[in-house]
């Protein structure tokens, strides 16, 4: 397999992140700091100019980049090379003073003020002008540096804008899309509910707050519409560095499992797809390896963004952030972990926000490598450091991939279509946690998914999961009975093929486009249940007749249902756990992480936490339940006492689809009310492979056993890793690389590994040992 190196020049993975010199041009000694201090912590790259106009540019055409060329001139001559970023995230006020149509329209139709950032009209002709006159002159004045090594395209594009050049531009869109053919989107819109038939494509708005928000087509084509225009934006970006240094890639950093913009659709267009990484340490809602693992789940989706090719962390906290709701410190030794856990997923660099924390302003107190204190002999800059050591210890692991078997679809249409649906329950459709709660089982088992569109070729992949596959898009049908055929193992949920890509409902039963014959199985009816509601599914001999799933380190194949009410309640996928003290959940996890949901609800009938913990000892239970009303654990606590213990080997909760079986075999039957005795899990066989489905919402963890068997029928071998711990291996043409990360703070043995530990130089002929917030990255022979 050969290796992806993105950056030859360095020479192994990217250490960095934002530099604002600009913010420093009167302190000429602190900037020679900065660059002794870069070398001191292994620092190899810097992000320069990312907000930057005013400065680059104090006054239209009046250009000033002498301060930038001798900040890029110092670094490159201390071995550091630059990022080059467009300055298009944020406007100068001389800009917007004279420019008022660079600045957006809000949904309420009224135009913004200048201020913050990220808020420009993707579609002004003289914003998207002026943007494209000082990236030219940049590339011009820098492209040709050796120490520029990529250009940031802007910053975290986000937002909409309902301005007069939007709306245009959006009924050019919908033209063009439905072939100038107004009754084409009526059709495809069904206008002709409560009279909204259009005559004209100017008849048509955007979905403004007080305007029209009841037609499902129109909300979504706005969202696709929102998409395209900054995607259009960035591209025009691209393209002008392109014409002037086409062998200077450029990326543009994402966010997470960001809800507006469909990341998709936008990878294509960058060299290398980047993104931002805040994960919420030490929270109070779930365990630090739930945290960690949803983390691995973002990774994943980021690399599966740009297949072939490694991706990068290019932001992310060296201590902590200053816009969550509780900004809490890095414990120590986690820093390294979350570093090291980018890599292991696939990224080549470990980027921060910020390098020097800045005096004043918004993001004055924001974490940074550089303190106020200004030295080198604080924990954070120590802990830094020694990630730059890490990282040049594994260098030969930069340019390797992570190649695996197994894939989850996840589309950003059908994310936007099941939020806009109306029908199911209003709280409690939670796509995106459902898909990160079943990702995360996976993982557990020792499988780290790619995260791929519903019509992406499958060639690649053994096994194939399909949560809350409500939208079908032009292929996919086809796409999964060839992947099932051929022998893959396809697993999909409830709420699958309701609609086409319009949001039109497919007639003769769901799901829709031939995929009730590959499962064998039609949808008559899907029940939303309150969180007060109980039924369960007993899983017939055949589904019991497999191996149990191999215990973790620490606990017994019996807790495979006690974890799946744990689970339950760390994904939030419903109102809580059904009764923690019963389930044994608490006595197990604590040796774990001591969550919410464990220390609160273990006391919580005896004690009335819920109700009076206020007045209760200030134990840890107590301290943490008195303000949980809200949260998972004090839910779940508060109606344990009078309601029915959940039947059946798998519990149910939020929603169960009514199925009328074909001829697929059945797996699992509902426990309670007038469905009792139906099915609820179903398998059918099709050419070499099989496809399940799942009928009702059920914790992950409850289904570990069907996974299991999934993979066993993939020939995808199940990892035996201690709780609290992941796995992930990437291999190129030098190597084979396995990447362990310890999220406990118990030591841990895990079982068959060989190999040689690159970090501590140490033979492995059989098992690794893991200390607290351990790693180690061991090169197979």
């Amino acid at each position: 397999m050969e290796k992806k190196i993105l950056f030859p020049q360095i020479g192994g993975f990217v250490h960095g992140g934002d530099y604002n010199p600009e913010q420093w041009l009167d302190r000429p000694d602190i900037l020679e700091q900065d660059v002794e201090l870069m070398k001191k912590a292994g620092i190899n790259s810097a992000s320069v100019g990312i907000f930057s106009w005013s400065v680059l540019e104090p006054q239209e055409g009046k250009y000033d980049f002498d301060w930038l060329a001798q900040i890029i001139d110092r670094l490159y001559e201390n071995g550091i090379y630059t990022v080059l970023a467009t300055p298009s995230g944020a406007r100068p006020a001389w800009l917007d003073a004279k420019y008022p149509e660079a600045m957006r329209v809000n949904q309420m139709g009224m135009r913004e003020h200048h201020g913050g950032r990220h808020n420009h009209c993707m579609s002004s002709p003289v914003y998207r002008e002026k943007v494209a006159l000082i990236d030219r002159k940049l590339a011009e004045r820098f492209g040709s540096h050796p120490g520029v090594i990529m250009y940031h395209i802007s910053n975290e594009f986000s937002g909409e804008c309902y301005c007069d050049h939007c709306i245009t531009k959006f009924r050019k869109y919908l033209r063009e899309k439905y072939d100038n053919d107004i009754e084409k989107l009526n059709r495809a819109w069904w206008t002709f509910f409560w009279s909204h038939r259009y005559n004209d494509f100017d008849q048509i708005e955007p979905p403004f707050v007080h305007g029209e928000t009841s037609v499902m087509g129109l909300n979504l084509e706005w969202k696709r519409f929102t998409t395209w225009n900054t995607n259009d934006f960035m591209k025009a970006e691209a393209d002008v560095l392109h014409s002037v240094t086409p062998h200077i890639p450029v990326t543009a950093n994402l966010m997470r499992m960001f809800g507006g913009l469909d990341y998709r659709k936008m990878a294509p267009h960058m060299d290398v797809v980047s993104w931002d990484n805040y994960p919420p340490f030490h929270n109070d809602w779930e365990t630090l390896e739930d945290t960690a693992f949803e983390t691995a789940f973002q990774h994943a989706l980021m690399r599966s963004l740009k297949r072939g090719i490694p991706f990068m962390m290019m932001e992310s906290a060296p201590g902590l952030v200053n816009w969550q709701n509780v900004n809490k410190v890095k414990r120590p030794g986690i820093h390294r972990l979350a570093c090291l856990q980018a890599v292991a997923c696939g990224s080549d660099s470990v980027q921060y926000f910020q390098w020097r924390k800045g005096r004043g302003s918004y993001e004055q107190f924001h974490g940074a490598v550089v303190d106020h204190i200004g030295t080198d002999d604080t924990r954070i800059f120590r802990e830094v450091a020694e990630v730059g050591e890490l990282l040049q210890q594994i260098a030969p692991a930069a340019g390797t991939l992570v190649k695996t078997r197994a894939a989850m679809l996840f589309d950003w249409d059908n994310r936007w279509a099941i939020e806009d649906m109306q029908g199911l329950g209003r709280n409690t459709k939670k796509y995106e946690q459902t898909c990160i709660g079943i990702w995360k089982e996976f993982f557990r088992l020792g499988v780290d998914m790619d995260i791929v569109g519903s019509d992406e070729d499958l060639d690649c992949y053994d096994l194939v999961v399909a949560p809350m596959l409500y939208m079908l898009q032009p292929g996919t049908a086809q796409n999964l009975k060839a992947f099932v055929e051929r022998g893959g193992q396809l697993l999909a949920t409830y709420l699958c093929g309701y609609v086409d890509s319009e949001q039109l409902c497919y007639l003769g039963g769901f799901p829709g486009d031939g995929l009730k014959d590959l499962f064998g199985i039609v949808s008559e009816e899907i029940d939303s249940l309150y969180p007060t509601d109980r039924n369960g599914i007993a899983l017939t001999e055949e589904a019991l007749g497999r191996a149990a799933m191999p215990a973790q380190a620490g606990e017994t194949p019996s807790r495979n249902r006690q974890d799946a009410r744990e689970s339950a309640a760390a994904d939030n996928l419903r109102g809580g756990s059904a009764s923690a003290k019963e389930s044994g959940v608490c006595g197990e996890a604590a040796s774990v992480e001591e969550t919410v949901a464990c220390r609160a609800a273990a006391s919580a009938k005896e004690s009335g936490v819920c109700g009076e913990a206020a007045s209760a000892e200030e134990t840890v239970a107590c301290q943490e339940a008195a303000s949980a009303k809200e949260t998972v654990a004090c839910r779940a606590a508060a109606s344990v006492e009078g309601r029915p213990e959940a039947r059946g080997d798998w519990e149910v909760f939020d929603y169960a689809e009514i199925l009328r079986v074909q001829d697929a075999r059945v797996l699992g039957t509902y426990t309670d009310d007038f469905y009792r005795g139906s099915a609820a899990v179903t398998c059918k066989s099709h050419g070499e492979g099989k496809a399940y489905y799942v009928a009702a919402r059920t914790s992950a963890a409850a289904m570990r056993p069907l996974f299991q068997r999934m993979m066993e029928d993939a020939g995808i071998t199940v990892r035996k890793l201690p709780r609290g711990v992941e796995c992930h291996v990437r291999s190129g043409e030098e190597g084979v690389y396995e990447f362990y990360l310890n999220w406990t703070k118990e030591s841990v043995t895990i079982p068959g590994v060989k190999g040689t530990d690159i970090l501590s130089g140490g033979t492995l002929d059989g098992s690794l040992e893991l200390s607290e917030y351990g790693v180690a990255v061991v090169r197979l022979p």
